[in-house]
């Protein structure tokens, strides 16, 4: 790659101020650094370095062409860096996802993921069921919410994630668009229930004022995707994770209602039981979502 090599040249002589310098500290003559920084003043077409008998010395130009030359060559390290690692993350790992994120979010994400590190394989449970992670053969858990086990180990995903109010444009067009948390009492709301317990009293927040909201409706389910679906479909209103609806809202079929309140928090974590199951697979993982969910 005699482009790459170019621009480490450019770098190390600007950093030595000599191409004498550059040309000792990456093993090559000088006849060779020197014709590296001719191919780039001409490809450039501007001048990079003053020279002296002594010394040489950046132009505004070569200044300017630094800065982006060192980004350049930062990321081609991070990428070979990457590349080696690769090799040394392996093993498989069993994750256990709720339905609807890990259907629609997680499992193009861990496609992506795996595509990095071929040594990894995966298995993905989906359920809304919290796994028990001390008596079940699971490697991570990702969960919502705010963590009440500490003898787990929590490592953030997305911290500051919110339910939303959504509803789609059909419901709007047949029913009054609620202007307040209040007005959900006059609307068909879509309940999420885990082990019977039906959550219909939905929070919110605006500068100092809170508000708790027991809506009704006639439509509920164990499963986050199936309420997603209803929304979709115009059979009522949903409370969602920002994180669950997020490419439906982008799209425009799902529309954020009383957006000058704030939902209650659901922060996204990914679990682990013990520090010792704290694996380098599990730890590039935990690095790959937090950075993709961001």
């Amino acid at each position: 790659m005699k482009a790459l090599q170019d621009l480490a040249i450019f770098v190390e002589a600007a950093k030595h101020g000599s191409l004498t310098g550059a040309a000792r500290q990456l093993d090559v003559s000088p006849a060779v650094a020197s014709a590296a920084i001719k191919r780039l003043e001409t490809e450039l077409g501007s001048p990079l370095f003053v020279r002296s008998t002594r010394s040489l010395r950046l132009t505004q130009q070569g200044e300017q062409f630094l800065r982006y030359s060192e980004q350049a060559l930062d990321l081609l390290q991070q990428g070979q860096q990457q590349l080696q690692n690769a090799d040394k993350i392996q093993g498989s790992l069993l994750i256990s996802a709720p339905s609807d994120l890990g259907r629609d979010v997680i499992l193009p994400l861990l496609d992506a993921f795996m595509s990095l590190y071929p040594n990894i394989s995966t298995r993905l449970s989906l359920s809304d069921e919290q796994a028990k992670l001390f008596s079940q053969p699971i490697d991570i858990a990702i969960r919502y919410g705010v963590l009440g086990d500490s003898s787990m180990i929590a490592m953030p995903l997305v911290k500051d994630n919110r339910r939303v109010l959504v509803a789609s444009p059909e419901y709007l067009a047949q029913h009054k668009t609620p202007a307040h948390p209040l007005d959900l009492k006059h609307h068909e709301c879509l309940f999420y229930e885990l082990n019977e317990v039906r959550y219909n009293r939905w929070q919110f927040h605006r500068q100092e004022e809170d508000i708790a909201v027991s809506v009704t409706g006639r439509r509920a389910s164990n499963d986050g995707g199936v309420v997603r679906q209803w929304a979709l479909s115009g059979k009522g209103i949903a409370y969602k994770s920002a994180l669950d609806v997020k490419a439906d809202l982008n799209a425009g079929r799902l529309v954020p209602l009383c957006t000058d309140w704030q939902g209650e928090l659901a922060p996204l974590h990914l679990l682990c039981p013990s520090r010792q199951q704290l694996t380098p697979a599990v730890k590039a993982l935990h690095r790959f979502l937090r950075d993709q969910l961001a």
